[in-house]
């Protein structure tokens, strides 16, 4: 028998079926995505107890006092139970008074009580309570936003809105405002959030003003809550869905409003197949529902600026904090002259040490951000210079002391940490670098008395445990937190007056003509993450190389100077979003395989493309990834359409090698 409607709504179908097209993939895998998560869970039920006459007879004694002689203790207690409660009782509600299973399958077969099965939500298990709203006065900046953007809602129309917003400008409170007026014209609202550790201030902000008609979608949740999360989506009993980029595709009905927060994250792409990009997948879905989208961030992508810059976007701005307080102060601190004149090397600068300990004589709190996890990236030999590598990724093993293991963070394999070289079994072996848990021992080295907490991957995977720290940090239980970019975003800290940024020049060294947008984004974000409150904040930035452009922009919170560079850059080299970019890379057995069938792809596609560039084959920088070696193609051109017809039509001529070739459109690594 067919159903009445749909499972999913016509318009979520044809954004997945849009998706497949754009990105080159098939129809079934985004509409796999579509589907909803956890549909195999099914809904629960469970069995409900009421007492029958018959056994209401046989307790009360009348007309079956033989009857009530047999019944036993746990059989009477049940009877007794169920015969106070007139809608009858669940069977975990019986057990919890002692009567077992067995005892309620023997009332059952005297036909003593009536037995029922009842649906109930898995949602009790999704926190539901958010803080009561406070009243809160908008400044003139974000009034004038509210009333800029709420003119493109009342008339029901498509556009985009770049709301670019710095640290602690009230863009959540825009938000918000937009949302109650979404809800008014009896529309509803998607929010996007780029990790599933920011969903819990997200869901508690739009909770407190829409009560439980938030529905939360991401995979941090059981396969059973996001069933029926997803069907209590659909049968429109929510207002807001906040959720993650899959959230895209929930099933909302009369879509008026989509928000996409901190729109610059790269963690809006995703890196398997399909590999959509939640944000740019958020735009089409607002053009094909009439909705608004609004694009908050206070380190915009280059793609969203330019499109803003060229009238395509709606620009709003909002340049000043609502505390009316500046921007945290940040000092740069040349890591060349720390390691010249210190006799000691440890992570943490003599200015960030004695910043640390300000703070902790002032009952303050201070976050220290490096982005690499572990204890130490290198397992270094002195004797013979050889490192730890992971025999089936070309990269070195990073050591987990806490564990005693080295793992590698692609593949996952891991082993115990070496005492012994294994390349020439010298025993003078050397843990060099930094990861987050040698920061964190150092940072209770250098002072003792203080609440230090870790949080990356590898402290965050039980399930809860972002939530539960950020709150525990959030009520002023933690002193320093110490962590990878999941600190850098999205947080509001009151307290928060110190942030110090480890290594901030790491990600300049990766070869991805994004490092230098990325740098700028990750330390513009930690910065803004002090002085939010009545306090002053300062930024601590330690670095090899104080006069590349990213960092010195960062330093100066100098978003527009960025752009120009980074632009120029860009154009000169080619890159987005100057030029579409498809990225194909090519896997096989040995690297002789996969750069003769990197070749055969890389000519045809040169035949194809007319105003194009296409680049390599050449060995991917992650040369070797779970096994298999991988070459790279980079295809450009300055018609995105022709550019992404022509690697189609070169794929479909060549069906032998598809299984072994990775597209990605609009890349946002070409690692």
């Amino acid at each position: 028998m067919l159903d009445e409607s749909a499972l999913v709504p016509p318009s979520v179908m044809a954004l997945a079926l849009w998706a497949a097209e754009y990105y080159l993939c098939g129809p079934g895998q985004t509409i796999e995505a579509a589907l909803p998560a956890g549909r195999t869970a099914g809904f629960r039920t469970v069995r409900r107890f009421e007492i029958s006459e018959s056994g209401r007879a046989a307790l009360e004694g009348a007309g079956g006092s033989r009857q009530a002689r047999r019944l036993g203790r746990r059989q009477v207690t049940a009877l007794g139970a169920l015969a106070a409660a007139s809608r009858g009782l669940d069977q975990a509600a019986l057990v919890e008074l002692g009567v077992p299973t067995a005892t309620l399958r023997r009332l059952e077969a005297l036909d003593l009580v009536r037995v029922s099965r009842r649906q109930v939500s898995r949602i009790s298990a999704v926190p539901l309570s958010g803080s009561p709203r406070r009243e809160v006065t908008l400044t003139a900046e974000q009034a004038a936003a509210v009333d800029r953007l709420t003119t493109t809602l009342s008339e029901h129309r498509f556009g985009v809105a770049l709301l670019h917003g710095v640290t602690g400008s009230g863009k959540t409170e825009v938000y918000l405002r937009l949302a109650l007026e979404t809800q008014r014209a009896g529309r509803r609202v998607l929010v996007l959030v780029p990790e599933i550790g920011l969903t819990p201030a997200s869901v508690t902000a739009f909770r407190a003003v829409f009560g439980e008609r938030v529905a939360i979608q991401h995979s941090g949740l059981s396969p059973g809550e996001r069933h029926d999360q997803w069907h209590r989506i659909r049968s429109g009993d929510v207002d807001v869905v906040v959720g993650t980029r899959s959230a895209v595709f929930a099933p909302l009905d009369d879509l008026g409003l989509v928000i996409v927060d901190e729109e610059h994250d790269a963690s809006y792409k995703q890196e398997e197949t399909p590999r959509y990009h939640g944000r740019d997948l958020a735009v089409v879905r607002g053009q094909h529902e009439s909705a608004l989208v609004v694009l908050g961030s206070a380190t915009p992508s280059l793609e969203s600026y330019q499109q803003a810059l060229r009238g395509r976007y709606d620009l709003v701005r909002l340049a000043t904090r609502v505390t009316g307080h500046g921007l945290s102060a940040v000092r740069i601190v040349d890591m060349k002259v720390e390691l010249a004149e210190c006799a000691e090397v440890t992570a943490l600068s003599r200015a960030l040490a004695e910043g640390i300990e300000d703070r902790l004589a002032r009952r303050e709190q201070a976050i220290v951000l490096l982005n690499r996890r572990g204890y130490a990236p290198v397992v270094f030999c002195r004797q013979c210079e050889a490192s730890a590598e992971c025999p089936n990724c070309s990269v070195s093993l990073t050591a987990h002391r806490g564990h005693g293991r080295v793992r590698c963070h692609y593949c996952g394999y891991a082993r115990a940490l070496p005492t012994r070289c294994p390349s020439c079994s010298g025993e003078f072996l050397e843990l060099a670098g930094v990861g987050t848990e040698r920061l964190e021992a150092e940072v209770r080295q250098r002072c003792p008395g203080a609440r230090v907490a870790r949080m990356d991957r590898d402290t965050m995977a039980r399930r809860g445990a972002a939530a539960a720290l950020l709150a525990e940090f959030g009520r002023g239980d933690i002193d320093v937190l110490v962590g990878t970019q999941m600190i850098a975003k999205g947080h509001d800290f009151p307290r928060v007056t110190l942030v110090g940024v480890v290594a901030a020049d790491g990600g300049l060294g990766i070869g991805d003509f994004r490092a230098a947008e990325r740098t700028f984004q990750l330390l513009t974000q930690v910065a803004g993450r002090a002085g939010r409150g009545e306090r002053p904040g300062e930024t601590i930035v330690q670095t090899l190389y104080p006069d590349h452009y990213s960092i010195r922009h960062a330093c100066r919170q100098d978003y527009e100077g960025f752009y120009q560079e980074e632009i120029a850059f860009r154009q000169a080299m080619r890159y987005p979003p100057s030029l579409a970019l498809v990225n194909l890379v090519v896997r096989g057995r040995t690297e002789g395989e996969a750069m003769r069938d990197g070749a055969v792809l890389a000519r045809a596609l040169r035949d194809r493309t007319r105003s194009g560039w296409v680049l390599g084959p050449a060995p991917a920088a992650l040369g070797r990834l779970k096994g298999e070696h991988r070459v790279q193609i980079l295809a450009k051109g300055d018609h995105r359409v022709r550019l992404r017809s022509a690697v189609e039509s070169t794929l479909a001529d060549h069906p032998r090698l598809v299984r072994r070739v990775t597209v990605d459109v609009d890349p946002v690594s070409v690692r």
